[in-house]
């Protein structure tokens, strides 16, 4: 078994798990806001808006055919891909045959697992970000010291341009381990791609909520952060979270239905990284037993009531953004693929 398991926004790095609280920080300056982020997209204003979002696919098979399952179903609204991994042509290749879904890339800057290892895209062109045995660093503190900003730029715009290269949009990009929130000057690459290439990146409103929120988990809000980005301009949510664990099935659902019980009026992502159990996957990670159950729970037919009783409406990321153009009517860039 592995010693080490990471995943998504709950990563090895402690500190960096203020991903949601920097993200929100990207929406410009902590001033209250007027309305949700649901609103603004046409949302009711007392609606809970909600993105089950699975992470890591293309990690590993197992990742991949769970998130098949679930998109084909509709059990789930969004799911991101990490380019740089084994099974990352496997599921672009599922996905350009099936577009009507909404998949966009976790981009990976780092590969965390003790034997199943990954490297940069770039290759030698990132030399800060690749380890002695020519793998993407295990640890975002050693990333952090270690790898350029201009080398971070480099790393996105490869899994960027392979994803496209490989005829998908993605929907979407996110920050794996939250790696692209642990310095200010990665921060600004990311999000300046993410408006070069007109895919929104996953960014929280910063209302007095969010920003008290997670200064309570001991993560002050910058100024420096809010600078960044104050011109960010693509669709926003209004609260993000990851799935929490339990000690059996049961237990996980209940920890689940308190979540969404707790749930405030707007857009909210929940993250979780669903794959199917194998012996392989037990090898990789030590949350397998975690991620099969999520592999299962949102296809419960009792989960899926209790969500319906709790009146909660669904969205994803493309259908953001199309209300987002439809209602700003912004001459936002094009993607580099239809440029050409």
């Amino acid at each position: 078994m592995v010693t080490r398991h990471t995943s998504a926004g709950i990563g090895i790095f402690r500190p960096l798990l203020a991903l949601p609280l920097l993200a929100s920080l990207l929406a410009g300056s902590a001033t209250a806001l007027a309305e949700t982020q649901a609103e603004k997209l046409g949302f009711p204003a007392d609606k809970r808006v909600l993105i089950l979002h699975a992470d890591d696919i293309g990690m590993c098979y197992e990742a991949n055919e769970a998130a098949k399952q679930y998109l084909s179903k509709g059990d789930i609204q969004s799911a991101a891909m990490m380019v740089p991994c084994p099974w990352f042509n496997e599921i672009a290749n599922w996905y350009k045959e099936h577009p009507e879904h909404d998949m966009g890339l976790h981009l990976a800057m780092n590969s965390e697992w003790k034997w199943y290892r990954w490297g940069p895209v770039a290759g030698a062109a990132v030399p800060g970000m690749i380890d002695p045995d020519g793998y993407l660093w295990d640890d975002v503190r050693k990333t952090a010291l270690k790898a350029k900003a201009e080398e971070i730029e480099k790393e996105i715009r490869a899994q960027i341009e392979r994803a496209l290269s490989r005829g998908i949009k993605p929907s979407h990009i996110d920050t794996h381990m939250g790696c692209l929130y642990a310095r200010p000057d990665y921060t600004a690459v990311y999000v300046k791609l993410a408006m070069e290439y007109n895919i929104p990146a996953m960014v929280i409103a910063p209302t007095p909520y969010i920003i008290e929120k997670f200064r309570k988990q001991g993560y002050p809000a910058t100024e420096k952060m809010a600078e960044l980005t104050k011109n960010y301009t693509l669709p926003m949510l209004d609260d993000f979270g990851a799935v929490g664990e339990g000690k059996t099935y049961e237990e996980k659902k209940e920890v689940f239905y308190k979540q969404i019980r707790d749930l405030r009026p707007g857009i909210t992502e929940l993250i979780f990284h669903p794959s199917i159990m194998s012996e392989g996957l037990k090898h990789i990670t030590g949350t397998s037993q975690q991620r099969a159950w999520e592999a299962q729970m949102f296809s419960d037919p009792e989960v899926k009531q209790f969500l319906e009783r709790e009146g909660i409406l669904f969205t994803n990321w493309k259908d953001m953004m199309k209300r987002h153009e439809e209602r700003f009517g912004q001459n936002l860039p094009k993607p580099k693929e239809l440029q050409k």
